[in-house]
C-alpha cells in the first residue's frame, strides 16, 4: 500500500530520472542526457524504488526493462511531468500578461521547407501567443514531447519504438535525395549507383528519422557500406561542406527544397521511391489542445495545402 508518507517521499529528481531510463531504455543512456553520474542515477532510482515499496525496472545486457508496476507508474509519472510544465508555463503566462506559450519542435526538413509559411500565417491568426520553437534530431524532440517540454512536434514518422504513447497526424509524404553542388561532374552523365562508392556521402546517423529508410534503399540496391562516408543530417553544414567539395549528399527533400529551386544543388536521378516517409504532426494524446495549438494546426495544414507538397501529393495519387 502506498501511503501519505511514501508520496512525499517522491520527489521531482526521481520522477525526472525514472521517465529518462524508461524513454531512452539504460541508464548510461539516461546519465548523458540528465548530466548524472552512474552512481548517482542509480541511487535515485534506488530511492524511487525503495520509497514505493516496489522494484519498477530489471536490468540486463540488454539494458532496463519495466516491470508491471514500473509500466503502470511510468504512465503517471509522464502525466504529472507534462502538467507540471504545463503549470509553470501557465504561471509564466500569467506574469507575463496572459500570454499563451506554444512550444513546437521541428525536425530539419520542415524547419526549412513548410516552417516559415506555417508560422506566418500563424502569427496573423494569433498575434500575442507567445511561440518557442525547437529543432533537433528526432529522438531529441520525441523525449521532450514525452516529457511535456514541447506541446508537439511537426516532421517525420519514426520507428515503432520512439514514437510509443504518442499521435501521429499525416500532413504529407516527403523523399530522400541525392544531393550535389551545381557543376559536380555526376551531373554531366547519367549514374549508376554503383559509382558512389567512389565518392563521400553525408549519410544520415543513426539517429535520424530517415536513416532506417535509406539503410533499407542501400540494402535493395545491393550497396555495401560506404568506405568513404560523413554521418551528417545538418543542413548547414551540408551545403556548406558541398559548395567546397564534391560530396555527395543524401538529405530528406525538404532540406535542401530551396536550394534545388535556385540551381545551387542539383539531384541525382537515383529512384529514392522507397526512402518517402510521412511528414505529418506528432502530440501526446493525454493533453488537451489548446486554441493556440488548434491555430498552429490549421496555419500548417493550410501551408501545406498552398504549396508544391499538396500538388505533388494530388498528382501521386491520381497516377
Amino acid at each position: 500500500m502506498i501511503t501519505k508518507n511514501r508520496i512525499t517521499q517522491v520527489k521531482l529528481r526521481h520522477l525526472e530520472a525514472f521517465s529518462a531510463i524508461a524513454r531512452l531504455g539504460s541508464l548510461k543512456a539516461a546519465c548523458t542526457a540528465l548530466h548524472l553520474s552512474p552512481p548517482a542515477l542509480s541511487k535515485t532510482l534506488k530511492e524511487l524504488e525503495e520509497g514505493l515499496g516496489t522494484t519498477l525496472m530489471t536490468r540486463d545486457r540488454g539494458g532496463t526493462r519495466l516491470t508491471p508496476q514500473g509500466a503502470l507508474f511510468l504512465d503517471f509519472t509522464n502525466q504529472s511531468l507534462a502538467a507540471l510544465h504545463r503549470g509553470i508555463e501557465g504561471v509564466t503566462d500569467l506574469r507575463d500578461g496572459g500570454r499563451e506559450t506554444l512550444r513546437v519542435g521541428a525536425l530539419p526538413s520542415v524547419a526549412a521547407r513548410l516552417m516559415p509559411e506555417a508560422v506566418a500565417r500563424f502569427r496573423q491568426a494569433a498575434p500575442d501567443t507567445q511561440l518557442m520553437l525547437r529543432d533537433g534530431s528526432h529522438g531529441v524532440l520525441t523525449d521532450a514531447l514525452k516529457s511535456g517540454a514541447l506541446d508537439m512536434i511537426v516532421g517525420r514518422m519514426g520507428p515503432a519504438e520512439a514514437m510509443q504513447g504518442l499521435s501521429f497526424t499525416q500532413l504529407y509524404l516527403e523523399p530522400v535525395v541525392c544531393v550535389v553542388r551545381a557543376g559536380h561532374p555526376l551531373t554531366k552523365a547519367p549514374v549508376s549507383v554503383d559509382a558512389l562508392a567512389d565518392w563521400c556521402i553525408l549519410y544520415p546517423p543513426e539517429d535520424a528519422a530517415i536513416r532506417p529508410l535509406l539503410d533499407r534503399w542501400c540494402l535493395a540496391q545491393g550497396l555495401a557500406p560506404f568506405p568513404e562516408r560523413i554521418d551528417c543530417v545538418s543542413g548547414a553544414f551540408g551545403r556548406n561542406y558541398l559548395r567546397v567539395s564534391d560530396a555527395l549528399w543524401f538529405i530528406s527533400e525538404g532540406v535542401v527544397a530551396q536550394d534545388l529551386a535556385d540551381g545551387r544543388l542539383v539531384s541525382l536521378n537515383f529512384d529514392l521511391g522507397l526512402t518517402a516517409g510521412p511528414v505529418g504532426l506528432m502530440t501526446r494524446p493525454d493533453t488537451v489542445t489548446s486554441r493556440s495549438r488548434q491555430l498552429f494546426e490549421q496555419a500548417l495544414r493550410h501551408a501545406v495545402h498552398d504549396s508544391t507538397l499538396y500538388e505533388s501529393e494530388s498528382e501521386r495519387i491520381h497516377k
